[in-house]
């Protein structure tokens, strides 16, 4: 399925394989528009917002909650670019285009404005959904292309709610699920190049120094939380390889990840190994599969951004083959708990989506 060699220098982008793509694509088609179960986060205004969640939010209704949904559709889409003649390809591009109607979309874009839900979805939702906006706006393609102009309402609604959030975040949120900042940063700043949003770079590099310029000596051995899916230390650094140019990240990581082997293969077991699973039926413990999956493309984006030849590199990507190794196989559908979402982040891993946004 997934092939990450350690090397001396960084591999080269892993291939997704057509089949390993339409098991996940079967993932994101099972889910889209499947309502039931639901977990919404659902502020009541009053007795009439006591509806379905098709009625409340008809684009983003199904795959258990609304952030997992706009990411099935990031998903699909990525596939779609990556394989446009696979044999799912049609029923993706149709089960898009049920979602993507202006209607729709005007009905996404009103919730959101409501009284009440100022911190709806912010900043994971939000900026899986600017991720979204931005692989439509990457693939030349007429669909696309009409997809992207009709999802621009909600988009721009979400690009301002961040916009009016960052400068007042006066902290960072440092935690291993949702609301952890610099993991949706990475994704906003992906959006920002691809918008050449200048204002949004500038609110991000504004950020990254205030709140992760300094850091030094992230405790790496205090993770992972038992129910995180994200690393709170190596998602800071796969955000500010973004912001800072190979030099000065090589410097700032020094400091900052100072347990990384600088010495040869064989180290991974020693500094970082895979979390470990005991319930894939339970929905918080299965969040550890995508610890490991999202660890793994963290560490590859690490790897990426240090100059050519920086002793560092092998063991990060060893680390990163080890991680991709003990959950990739586990995302299979069998338990909704984690066949909801699981899909999104292996296509990310396997597509080198935060190496090629």
């Amino acid at each position: 399925m997934l092939s990450i060699a350690a090397a001396a220098q960084p591999s080269p982008t892993p291939t997704l394989k057509p089949a390993a793509a339409a098991r996940f694509a079967a993932l994101a088609l099972k889910c889209l528009h499947q309502e039931y179960p639901n977990h919404i986060s659902h502020t009541l205004n009053s007795a009439a917002d006591v509806r379905a969640p098709h009625e409340l939010t008809p684009a983003f209704y199904g795959c258990l909650d609304w952030h997992s949904d706009v990411h099935g559709h990031w998903l699909l889409v990525r596939l779609l670019r990556l394989l446009p003649n696979a044999q799912f390809a049609a029923q993706a591009r149709a089960e898009l285009a049920r979602s993507f109607t202006a209607e729709n979309i005007s009905a996404e874009t009103t919730y959101l404005r409501a009284e009440g839900r100022a911190s709806f979805e912010r900043p994971y939702g939000l900026a899986w959904l600017l991720r979204l906006a931005a692989e439509l706006k990457g693939w030349d393609d007429a669909d696309a292309r009409r997809w992207s102009a009709i999802l621009a309402p909600l988009e721009s609604e979400a690009v301002a709610r961040l916009e009016s959030w960052l400068p007042k975040l006066h902290y960072p949120i440092r935690i291993g699920e949702h609301d952890q900042t610099a993991f949706s940063f990475g994704l906003i700043w992906d959006w920002a190049t691809v918008t050449q949003d200048a204002q949004m770079l500038d609110l991000l590099r504004d950020a990254a120094e205030r709140f992760y310029r300094r850091d030094r000596s992230c405790p790496l051995a205090y993770e992972p939380s038992g129910e995180d899916f994200l690393s709170p230390c190596l998602a800071e650094a796969d955000f500010m390889r973004r912001v800072l140019p190979p030099p000065l990240f090589a410097r700032w990581l020094s400091a900052f990840l100072p347990q990384i082997p600088r010495s040869g293969r064989g180290h991974a077991a020693e500094w970082l190994s895979p979390g470990v699973v005991t319930d894939r039926a339970d929905p918080k413990l299965a969040h550890i599969d995508g610890l490991n999956l999202s660890r793994a493309w963290m560490l590859e984006g690490i790897a990426h951004a240090l100059p050519a030849g920086d002793p560092r590199i092998a063991a990060l990507l060893e680390a990163a083959a080890r991680h991709a190794q003990a959950s990739l196989p586990a995302v299979t559908g069998e338990h909704y708990e984690g066949g909801h979402w699981l899909g999104t982040y292996a296509v990310y891993l396997t597509s080198a989506a935060g190496l090629h946004p």
